[in-house]
């Protein structure tokens, strides 16, 4: 039976706005009326359901804003309780200080997804009219804020429309005028095929996709890691089965023992649990091997199929002339004969392949008789030798998208050409129609991100391993400091367009550096290289330890101990800018004039000294410097920035990229830390004061042994640290 909701009624002075935003945000337009009683949702079916919250969480339910498991239901259901603080006046800006805190570090109240929490609290603050804008435009609640201004962004003509319609400066107050487009009302029915209605601008419908009933797989090849690429055709997956309420799979497309192997496989599954996808199972194309080669057999003697042994480069340009092979009119039962001598490995089979008979004429090239089968006398990384012909990706894809009940197959638009190729196949094997979904590809400046072309800057040991931090591989990107929100929340933002972007990687590192800035812990370094020491003649005569906190407006970064000395070091380059008798602020300790400046013959400072005028104002020096006391427990670091590793933003067809190889892409800066950094663990994420965000590589083990530091790029500053 349909539910169709004829009419939302709510107290005109007291419009449910989180039911409206919902509703719309659904694409479920709802007829509106004023009535005197708690607002109420009435069915075509005379139904009815009453309260804010109750028909919030009916929304919710309908459009798939409830979280994306159990779990996360019940944690907003804990939210939705906590919301109506809100609304006490004492009590509002105690629940701003809360939330403030608890979104330090997340991008949304649950989850990774627009839930009905998000619109329930968003609307809560505008709805308060002044009092929030007021509050928003303070630096008190910066957590808060962003995610605010982030959701005002993402929705805006929703939640836009909401707020000019009922939300006056000084709060909630009666509908005004635009509330129009409203009373045109459409059904805000969802069919018990439960299909989903229109979303955002941003969001896409899968084809024929039906709630409960949709099973996508994320099928990587186990030929390297997963890049940045490929996170997007594993997110996207993800998120179309949980919007769905469908099913995962993990299939690795194993069809190629020459590149394949079990660290990749081991590597993959490693990556695919770093970006939180929950899947349901991992199969393997391999497991069907047997089902393949039946199916290729019945090809053959259905005369869809024949076995060719023209050498690769002729068939290659054959196929491009629509030239028909001089072996695709042979006999059943020689084809048979061949595609035997092919399975035993023979000399002779390893001269052949087998081929569908499809259409040498068509327009589409990859109609004109693909290869279904290769002979590859390499042993497979699962099964050993027990094969000598393998299925190409080609003719193994459609069999088994449709073997194992996949309903959408997600793939690229670069292979958009072969898309009839996919389907035609299926036709011929008389299997199951699988719809596909294209996407684009995501592609960044300065990145390759084929694996072959990956490879081989492993292979020739131009970088450390697939986890080196200038590649676009998960690991690596993680290693040069990318929190994995930041990798989810800018995928994402990209949607499943359908549009070829070159994207910008400053657009990610911003994200990232959103996230990372009001958490991370603050330390001090100074560069090695002609350092420089001033000396503060009423300086304490015994260093002095005071205990602060390592990030000033986040108490769960900890606490360092910082100590004063007689004697400091301060930069090189800071020392060059000051002048004689300038009063500088020494960061975490005060002001102090510098009185005697000493050079070598070349101008360079390589002394200083002055004395402390604590009573001194911040707001009039012009230079405020880190600095580091003199004592042997400061750390030796290496901080280390990296470049791309070619030097064009787009490689164009054909262009070889060994002619764009960047010559230099690691930087190494000796420095000293302050002596908290020996307590760093590994992965641990920091900013060094003046210097920017970094990422502990190598920790403290022993004095002599630098700790190693790789600096984080922000999207503002260069990403080379010098």
């Amino acid at each position: 039976m349909t539910m169709e909701i004829k009419v939302l009624s709510f107290p005109a002075d007291s419009p449910p706005l989180s039911v409206i935003a919902a509703a719309k945000l659904a694409g479920i337009t709802i007829p509106t009326e004023t009535s005197g009683s708690a607002p109420t949702f009435s069915f075509s079916n005379g139904s009815k359901l009453q309260g804010t919250y109750v028909l919030l969480r009916y929304i919710g339910r309908v459009a798939n804003f409830y979280g994306q498991n159990a779990y996360e239901a019940g944690e907003i259901d804990e939210w939705l309780d906590y919301t109506p603080v809100f609304s006490s006046g004492s009590e509002f800006e105690n629940a701003c200080t809360y939330v403030d805190k608890y979104l330090e570090r997340r991008t949304f109240i649950v989850g990774h997804s627009l839930s009905i929490v998000d619109i329930a609290i968003w609307l809560a603050l505008a709805g308060t009219g002044q009092r929030w804008d007021s509050l928003r435009k303070s630096k008190k609640y910066q957590s808060l804020v962003r995610w605010f201004n982030s959701l005002s962004a993402e929705y805006s003509d929703s939640l836009d429309e909401v707020t000019a319609t009922y939300v006056s400066k000084r709060g909630l107050g009666k509908p005004t005028a635009a509330k129009s487009k409203e009373q045109q009302g459409v059904k805000g029915d969802v069919s018990e095929k439960g299909k989903a209605g229109s979303r955002p601008s941003f969001e896409v419908d899968l084809p024929d996709a039906e709630i409960g009933k949709v099973r996508l797989r994320f099928a990587p090849e186990p030929s390297g890691y997963l890049h940045i690429g490929h996170s997007k055709a594993a997110l996207l997956n993800q998120y179309f089965a949980q919007r769905y309420q469908g099913q995962l799979i993990v299939r690795f497309d194993d069809t190629n023992p020459a590149k394949e192997s079990n660290e990749f496989v081991d590597n993959l599954l490693k990556d695919i649990e770093t970006l939180g996808i929950k899947y349901e199972t991992v199969t393997y194309t391999s497991d069907y091997f047997p089902d393949l080669m039946e199916m290729a057999e019945n090809l053959i003697r259905q005369g869809k199929a024949y076995v060719d042994d023209t050498p690769r480069e002729q068939m290659q340009k054959e196929r491009m002339d629509g030239i028909e092979s001089k072996c695709r009119n042979n006999s059943i039962e020689e084809n048979m004969k061949l595609w035997k001598e092919m399975i035993a490995g023979s000399e002779r089979g390893l001269e052949c392949c087998l081929r569908g008979k499809l259409d040498m004429q068509d327009p589409n090239k990859s109609l004109r008789d693909p290869v279904y089968y290769r002979c590859n006398p390499i042993p497979h990384h699962r099964i050993g030798s027990k094969y000598k012909v393998y299925p190409t990706y080609d003719f193994a894809c459609p069999f088994v998208d449709a073997k194992e009940g996949i309903t959408h197959a997600l793939r690229s638009s670069e292979y958009h050409d072969r898309n009839a190729q996919y389907y035609r196949i299926q036709e011929d094997l008389g299997v199951r129609k699988v719809h596909i979904y294209e996407f684009s590809r995501l592609n960044m400046v300065y990145t390759l991100l084929s694996k072959r072309k990956l490879l081989w800057f492993v292979q020739n040991g131009k970088v450390d391993g697939w986890d080196d931090p200038r590649f676009p591989t998960v690991q690596g990107i993680v290693r040069r400091g990318l929190l994995v929100e930041a990798l989810i929340q800018f995928i994402l933002e990209q949607g499943a367009s359908k549009n070829l972007n070159l994207m910008e990687w400053d657009k990610l590192w911003t994200i990232n550096k959103k996230i990372i800035d009001p958490v991370c812990p603050r330390h001090t370094a100074v560069i090695e290289d002609r350092r420089v020491l001033l000396t503060l003649t009423d300086g304490p005569d015994k260093p002095i330890v005071c205990i602060i906190p390592r990030h000033k407006k986040y108490e769960g970064a900890g606490e360092k101990a910082t100590t004063y000395t007689k004697r400091i070091w301060i930069d090189h380059a800071d020392a060059q800018l000051i002048s004689a008798n300038e009063e500088i602020t020494l960061m975490d300790w005060g002001n102090a004039i510098v009185k005697e400046i000493s050079r070598d013959q070349d101008g360079n400072v390589t002394q200083l000294s002055g004395f402390l005028h604590l009573e001194g104002s911040v707001k009039t020096t012009k230079l405020k410097l880190t600095w580091l006391p003199e004592t042997n427990e400061l750390v030796n670091l290496t901080l280390v920035g990296f470049d791309y590793l070619i030097t064009k933003k787009k490689l164009e067809e054909g262009e070889d990229f060994l002619d764009v190889l960047n010559p230099c892409t690691r930087f190494e800066t000796a420095a000293i830390g302050d002596s908290n950094m020996r307590n760093l663990k590994r992965g641990e994420i920091l900013q060094l004061e003046r210097k920017g965000y970094f990422r502990c590589d190598v920790p403290f083990t022993r004095s002599s042994k630098p700790v190693v530091l790789f600096a984080i790029p922000d999207g503002r500053q260069q990403a080379v640290f010098k």
